[in-house]
């Protein structure tokens, strides 16, 4: 397509791409080939995309147009995604489609159906084009396994892209797709999210249910969208959310609840900013200065800031033995039966698994219900907590982890995330905006996180700092 309309068709909001599909001014084909031409000009240098089904997606956008061509008339019911290029996340179960999670035991897994999360998205309209990089088995927020290899930061060669949605928040930037999905257990979706200069979103537990997984009462992972604007984010989230009676933790609020438009400002906002967590953590000094650098923005608009943070000293101890548990149930027999196949972080993570008591389990139980609590009260006296998403900006491509933020020796390779895994132990929704950039051009991402299941709000607050922001 040439004009207005095809300018620049792979950048553009999805929000913006789904009116123009829907109003007929914009053919599934037209866009898909957009898409292709970027990815075909994009992904190798970039290894977002790992498995690209150009075949699948043509015949998929062909058969949405002749179904809008089809039907007329004020009745026309098209799916809120209809004719949307996505990409899902390698660790999401696409049937027909190889899902390999990143490993080498499950380099040729061609699954049978699809799970929950890839299914939503295909009924309402969109068309599935392949799958996003992730690490393996999705360990650490840096993308990169022995299958595919690295994904590359979507602003720079040669540094990370983060993880484990890495590959998909890259092919985002990037204008290869407008819309992808992920998940967070730790930052999953908000670190790529930084690194990438985009938008992703950690939604409260059960906002987006799962089916099938293997501990479907578990809280730290969850799933959710990644998109170039927060009002993007809330679309797909519009689609991913709502009640499964397989899914005993899905919450109620039916999916239309979360879709856009998002009307909100910023006006007698009660903002806890927390630029280090109450201490807690260190940042970058850079990644400090762009954080700083947003404050203004928040009082501009006219939001009351104060310096503030909830008691988050259980949170380590809560995520860290819970991640442990999971990573124990998740990857135990592989880790015993075939150990070579398996990476050491993983292999690491299981066996602090293994010397848990029970002891261990109840007490963080118990130190997670009281966090819930504490977070509770929090949020009575702040509408929103704000801080830093990253605490390092994107490292090299070849580290597995950074060692060291700020100077500061970290334990081990979860410990430069903790600014994403304190608030996943708090079951609060947030999300990852833009901040800035650094001098040399580095993205730096702002995290918004919010009461527990005030997931639209968050948007809200989110969509009315993007705009105060610029």
């Amino acid at each position: 397509m040439t004009g207005p309309i095809g300018a620049g068709l792979p950048d553009r909001p999805a929000v913006e791409l789904a009116r123009l599909l829907h109003a007929g001014e914009l053919s599934a084909r037209e866009l898909l080939d957009a898409c292709l031409e970027r990815i075909a000009a994009t992904n190798p240098s970039k290894n977002a995309i790992v498995t690209l089904d150009a075949e699948g997606a043509t015949a998929a956008a062909a058969a949405a147009d002749e179904r809008f061509a089809q039907r007329h008339g004020p009745d026309r019911t098209d799916g809120v995604l209809h004719g949307l290029p996505v990409v899902h996340k390698d660790t999401h179960v696409t049937g027909g489609m190889r899902t390999t999670w990143g490993s080498p035991l499950m380099a040729d897994h061609v699954p049978d159906g699809d799970e929950l999360a890839v299914a939503r998205i295909a009924a309402a309209g969109a068309v599935r084009l392949g799958k996003s990089n992730v690490p393996e088995w999705a360990a650490g927020s840096h993308t990169t396994n022995p299958v595919f290899g690295p994904t590359h930061n979507a602003h720079r060669q040669g540094l990370s892209a983060g993880g484990s949605s890495g590959g998909a928040a890259v092919a985002l930037a990037c204008g290869m797709v407008p819309l992808a999905e992920g998940s967070d257990m730790g930052g999953s979706l908000r670190n790529p999210a930084a690194f990438a200069g985009v938008v992703g979103f950690r939604p409260t537990p059960g906002r987006v249910p799962s089916h099938p997984s293997l501990l479907p009462y578990q809280t730290l992972a969850v799933q959710g969208p990644l998109g170039r604007t927060v009002a993007d984010v809330a679309l797909l989230l519009s689609v991913l959310a709502g009640p499964d009676p397989r899914a005993p933790l899905s919450l109620g609020d039916p999916g239309s609840a979360f879709a856009p438009p998002l009307d909100a400002d910023l006006r007698g906002l009660r903002v806890a900013w927390a630029p280090d967590l109450g201490g807690r953590i260190p940042v970058d000094p850079r990644v400090a200065a762009v954080v700083d650098a947003a404050r203004p923005v928040w009082e501009g608009a006219g939001a009351f800031v104060e310096d503030a943070c909830p008691d988050l000293d259980a949170a380590d101890d809560v995520f860290s033995t819970l991640r442990a548990w999971q990573f124990l149930e998740a990857f135990g027999p592989m880790t015993e039966q075939q150990p070579e196949q398996v990476k050491e972080t993983v292999r690491w993570n299981v066996e602090v698994g293994r010397r848990l008591t029970v002891d261990d389990l109840s007490r963080a139980f118990q130190r997670h219900g009281a966090l819930h609590e504490t977070v509770v009260e929090f949020f009575d006296r702040y509408d929103v907590l704000v801080c830093p998403t990253v605490q390092v900006l994107p490292f090299d491509v070849e580290l597995e982890y950074p060692a060291e933020v700020a100077g500061v020796p970290q334990p081990d390779y979860l410990g430069w995330m903790r600014s994403c895994t304190l608030i996943s132990a708090a079951g609060a929704p947030a999300i990852s905006v833009p901040a800035g950039y650094t001098d040399d051009g580095l993205p730096v991402g702002l995290q918004i996180v919010g009461p527990p299941r005030a997931d639209r709000r968050v948007l809200e607050i989110a969509s009315a700092y993007e705009t105060a922001a610029g």
